[in-house]
């Protein structure tokens, strides 16, 4: 069976996607025709709007760069997006995260082919991860465009700046002059999540920080977002990033002794 590989193009927050995608019609247009004739398509980080675009993904589910997977699912709302996944197939169609994905797809399709053995000895040559399962613990929301989005904007400002506070939807609406109803409302129209949902993410993406770059303990970070109980943060954390607090330090926390050399820090 002949494959075809979608590759990514330049993509920006800003840039004009409309006129973009018009201008890879022909591109669009031969995706289309090779499918049609049988070709397995895999498309790469952002190619999988190529890929849409060429009709393929309708009713499929499909993944793509967690940088522009809510642009992808306003876009495309006929595909059923895993923007968590790393590599996903649908009925001959394969879409994958942002490039390095494509190591997991390689893998994994060794791994399909040649058994898990194979796969592992491939990965070791080839200085791949070969546990990763989702593209979570990478994602900085930070660097998700927020354009149009002013009242949740203000409201996810105030909440970063109270992560160590208990969570109180009437306290919040309070203190933005509405009622929980309409907090609810506005925000989730405009963020697509609830207010304790993205407290709940932001909690992590501040533990995620500190696990990289402290000794401090896993208690004490957990303390340090709001939770007073280890237990309920490690799970909530290991919910978003795939990963136990513990794991992801020893994955992720990279620090220099005093001879400059690195090594990793016990917990």
């Amino acid at each position: 069976m002949d494959v075809l590989i979608v590759p990514g193009f330049e993509l920006s927050p800003t840039l004009d996607l409309d006129a973009t995608l018009t201008n890879l019609g022909p591109e669009v247009a031969s995706i289309r025709s090779q499918a049609a004739s049988g070709a397995a398509v895999v498309s790469i980080c952002v190619g999988a709007f190529l890929v849409a675009e060429a009709g393929l993904l309708g009713g499929r589910e499909a993944t793509t760069s967690w940088l522009f997977a809510d642009r992808f699912a306003r876009r495309y709302t006929d595909v059923r997006l895993r923007p968590e996944s790393l590599v996903v197939t649908d009925r001959g169609v394969t879409t994958t995260a942002a490039f390095s994905a494509m190591y997991d797809f390689a893998l994994q399709f060794i791994r399909e082919h040649d058994g898990p053995r194979v796969a592992r000895s491939t990965a070791r040559i080839a200085l791949v991860d070969d546990a990763r399962s989702t593209q979570a613990p990478y994602v900085d929301s930070g660097l998700i465009p927020t354009l149009g989005r002013e009242f949740s904007l203000r409201v996810k400002r105030w909440l970063d700046q109270n992560l160590d506070a208990r969570y109180d939807l009437s306290t919040l609406a309070q203190e933005f002059h509405v009622s929980t109803r309409t907090m609810l409302r506005r925000f989730g129209g405009e963020a697509g999540e609830t207010p304790l949902a993205y407290l709940q993410r932001a909690r992590v993406r501040r533990a995620r920080h500190l696990l990289e770059s402290t000794d401090r303990t896993i208690a004490g970070i957990a303390a340090d977002v709001g939770y007073r109980d280890p237990g309920t943060f490690s799970g909530i954390f290991a919910r978003h990033t795939g990963r136990r607090p513990s794991e992801y330090r020893a994955m992720f926390q990279r620090r220099c002794d005093h001879h400059g050399s690195t090594r990793r820090t016990e917990t």
